[in-house]
């Protein structure tokens, strides 16, 4: 659910999904299959003490640091999980969801001394895509529905001893900029707000003896609760590169409530800079790493006031921001493992850690790098342990077609972290990944973005610049439309011809006269055709066809043909998406 982000001073309107992840990898050497024991059946009670600028968090009277990560397994994989989480030194986890599955990761939390700060999720939560938008002004329905829901679940939960507290909502201060603007926006935010402080009321009601927390996205959220939730026991932000300001801002703020960190860790895909292919540079695992280290030491460097954090993300999901964010991506564990396990004073004794990749290195242009050619990388790693080091690629397309996929690609090994594969076949910006695996459960993960482009062709481009014409095109303002026919004859491949959704449809460029043509190359969007004919044709009437395709698989068609004529068209017969045809770019080449 990522979606290319647009990055403004302070403020995310779009990025990583934040909803519960589903596990997809065991961890590697921390699997039981245990039954979690029992828990006891009295829950704890939790307080937010002490007085301006001297608070603490308080279980059962004891002080409580809270030393977190953000949950991803599923409530029911708990037992495979928390007694590494907890072996980590983490003593609290975080969810973004409470409700009838959330019982065997409570007590399985309680089995293993691990707390649970338990979310309540609320619309427009985690920017776009979360959730829809509401109108926290007229929507009752919807308000009363929430406030019958949440209290149930907490009266279900509210003695077992795995609660750590009650977390209602995430980021939907920030989220409502995708709903809503201006004065109404400013409505919106009070009228959520002050939605949050009803359904606080009503958790107090329930159970008075576990605090009442509201993430957002940034601490701009905050005076919205000052003003609006004054029934909130603290506050609580999401903030990753700018985490070392949340002391600033609190100070600056004029609070009278604590607050903890409910997301951090390395800087993310809304607040890098793009590298030289125009798309957000991933920071290295070394820096991931000591991003960790870094949230940690500001959050405990702000005493008295910050009372913890929950990092992101104890998450073994396999893809693109599972790379970017989780510490063991498949359940291989990572540079950031180590550096969270080390901040909570886990214990590292007898720890075989991951490799460490100095440079990757692509050889070539990486923003020029030619459909289906050979491609060799260059990665220099070091193992701390001496272990023997494999090497793996793959690669993902999620700034082409938003895929968050990794697809692992046959690779030669040529010895000394060199490693040679084909480039993808559809052009666009895609991103490598080398991973260095130690066989020991440990990984390193570097990644770099190439620009595919058309392979060169031999001889000119008759068809650059011609007049251009189709059955159809789209004219709505949707995907970078308008999409002209002319749009696939101009040399560039950050546009397109985009046809209506049906079957059949054409695009043809005149020549201006016969001309004689040895090889056709046919550039596709996402959008492709399945099945189409080339053809050739002296009047636009009458046409002959001179390549058939029946099995086409999009990306970038070259052909060899032997044609002559004044006209040349693509004529599509069959789709190979929902969609419409759309194509980057028709060469046709003497």
């Amino acid at each position: 659910m990522y979606r290319p982000p647009t990055r403004t001073a302070g403020t995310r309107t779009a990025r990583r999904a934040v909803v519960p992840f589903a596990a997809a990898a065991l961890l590697a050497g921390a699997v039981t299959g245990v039954q979690a024991p029992t828990a006891q059946a009295a829950g704890n009670v939790v307080k937010v003490t002490g007085s301006q600028g001297a608070w603490a968090l308080t279980v059962n009277g004891a002080p409580y640091q809270i030393k977190g990560l953000t949950w991803g397994p599923s409530a029911a994989d708990a037992e495979k999980y928390l007694p590494d989480v907890a072996s980590m030194g983490v003593n609290t986890i975080r969810t973004w969801g409470t409700d009838a599955s959330s019982k065997p990761l409570f007590d399985s939390a309680a089995a293993h001394g691990v707390k649970v700060i338990a979310g309540f999720w609320l619309q427009p939560g985690g920017g776009p895509g979360s959730g829809g938008c509401v109108n926290y002004l007229t929507d009752t329905a919807y308000k009363n529905d929430m406030l019958a829901e949440f209290p149930k679940w907490v009266d279900t939960y509210k003695d077992n001893p795995g609660v750590l507290m009650w977390n209602v909502g995430n980021e939907s201060v920030l989220g409502l900029q995708n709903c809503y603007s201006g004065d109404e926006l400013e409505k919106q935010r009070d009228a959520y707000t002050t939605f949050v402080n009803d359904i606080t009321k009503k958790i107090h009601a329930v159970d008075p003896n576990h605090p009442v927390t509201s993430t957002d996205a940034w601490t701009g959220a905050w005076p919205y609760f000052k003003k609006n939730a004054p029934d909130l026991d603290l506050y609580a932000v999401n903030s990753y590169k700018e985490v070392c300001g949340v002391k600033s801002d609190w100070e600056k703020g004029g609070y009278n409530k604590p607050y903890i960190i409910t997301e951090t860790g390395p800087a993310g895909e809304w607040e890098v800079p793009d590298d030289a292919n125009g798309v957000p540079q991933e920071p290295a695992d070394t820096a991931k790493a000591e991003g960790y280290t870094k949230a940690w030491d500001c959050v405990t460097g702000h005493k008295g006031v910050a009372l913890g954090a929950t990092m992101f993300h104890y998450g073994t999901e396999y893809d693109f921001g599972g790379i970017w964010f989780n510490l063991l991506p498949a359940g291989e564990r990572r540079l950031s493992y180590y550096s969270v396990k080390k901040a909570y004073k886990g214990s590292t004794s007898g720890d075989n850690t991951p490799p460490v990749i100095s440079a990757l290195d692509v050889e070539g242009n990486a923003s020029a790098v030619p459909a289906g050619k050979d491609l060799t990388v260059t990665t220099k790693a070091t193992d701390p342990d001496g272990d023997t080091l494999s090497y793996e690629a793959l690669l993902n397309s999620n700034y082409i077609d938003q895929s968050k996929a990794l697809t692992s690609v046959p690779v030669t090994d040529l010895g000394g972290g060199k490693l040679r594969f084909k480039a993808p076949d559809k052009a666009g910006v895609w991103k490598i990944y080398v991973k260095v695996k130690d066989g020991k459960g440990n990984v390193g993960v570097e990644t770099r973005s190439i620009r595919v482009v058309p392979p060169p062709v031999d001889g000119t481009n008759i068809a650059l610049g011609r007049p251009a014409t189709a059955s159809s095109f789209q004219t709505d303002s949707t995907g970078g439309c308008p999409c002209p026919a002319s749009n696939a004859v101009d040399g560039k491949l950050d546009n397109r011809w985009a046809s209506d959704w049906s079957d059949p449809q054409w695009l043809q460029v005149d020549l201006g006269a016969s001309t004689s043509f040895h090889h056709v190359q046919l550039t596709w969007e996402a959008a492709y055709a399945k099945a189409y004919t080339v053809q050739t044709s002296d009047d636009g009437t009458n046409w002959r066809t001179v390549q058939e395709v029946k099995d086409g698989d999009g990306g970038i068609d070259d052909f060899d043909v032997q044609g002559k004529g004044r006209y040349v068209r693509v004529n599509g017969t069959q789709r190979g998406t929902g969609y419409g045809y759309s194509l980057h770019e028709f060469g046709v080449y003497n």
